[in-house]
């Protein structure tokens, strides 16, 4: 099973740490590790994840790999639109594109993994 995780996190350096301790483990052992994708803020999260597109990862999710038209009929949606949001997730590896030009998500699950804290 392939997960990823969403997570959001203001601290660049720690963003920047954990990315750099991903890379190393992977060199080291040669296994790819934990797929993670990090947001600086709820805002920034909203803006890529948008209610439409979290839809559409469901959709292709159930699916499997698809046409951008066969995604578009089965969302009820127009296909510019659907193409529009598929290209902000691909941009972010969220969706990608098989050999057959199909789209599709390569993960099984995707965690959203946040905490909601004061600032003080």
């Amino acid at each position: 099973m392939t997960t990823a995780t969403i997570r959001i996190q203001r601290d660049d350096a720690t963003v920047l740490q954990n990315a750099a301790e991903g890379f190393l483990a992977a060199w080291k052992t040669g296994k790819a590790q934990e797929h993670v994708f990090s947001f600086s803020s709820p805002e920034q999260l909203f803006t890529v994840l948008t209610p439409k597109r979290w839809t559409l990862i469901e959709a292709l999710q159930s699916l499997g790999p698809s046409t951008y038209r066969a995604l578009a009929t089965a969302l009820s949606r127009d296909v510019k639109r659907v193409h529009e949001d598929t290209a902000v997730l691909i941009e972010w590896g969220l969706v990608e594109v098989n050999e057959d030009g199909r789209i599709y998500v390569p993960y099984d699950v995707i965690h959203a993994d946040f905490d909601l804290r004061s600032v003080a």
